[in-house]
């Protein structure tokens, strides 16, 4: 399945969730019940996994901790918050990239319209 195929299941349950919850909830209830729909759909999933980070001779465990990855190829970060900042697409960015994932998305779950809060983050796809 490519980033794209997994990105379309990833929007289509967050569009399912946003209709039946709506917003305003926090983060933690999306990421719960958007990892419940994924692996309905059968797609294999990790929660709050830490990634590492290496700098010079510096090697941390954790340098941050993704929401969610899809099948190794893919990052979800979640938000419910009234505007996501413009750093927001920037980590997410460095998140794909220190992970060597090609797509990464930003759903902002506390918005009228769910199209409205997806943002597509690619690294060289």
């Amino acid at each position: 399945m490519t980033e794209n195929e997994i990105a379309k299941i990833v929007v289509d349950c967050a569009l399912k969730i946003h209709s039946a919850l709506g917003p305003g909830l926090l983060e933690s209830v999306y990421e719960e019940i958007l990892a419940y729909e994924l692996i309905k759909r059968g797609l294999q999933i990790e929660r709050q996994q830490p990634i590492g980070v290496i700098y010079d001779n510096l090697k941390m465990d954790i340098g941050f901790r993704a929401d969610i990855i899809v099948c190794d190829k893919l990052i979800i970060e979640i938000k419910s918050i009234e505007r996501i900042a413009p750093v927001h697409p920037k980590q997410l960015l460095t998140y794909i990239r220190l992970k060597d994932i090609k797509l990464g998305l930003l759903i902002n779950f506390n918005v009228a319209l769910i199209k409205d809060g997806i943002s597509r983050i690619v690294n060289n796809l």
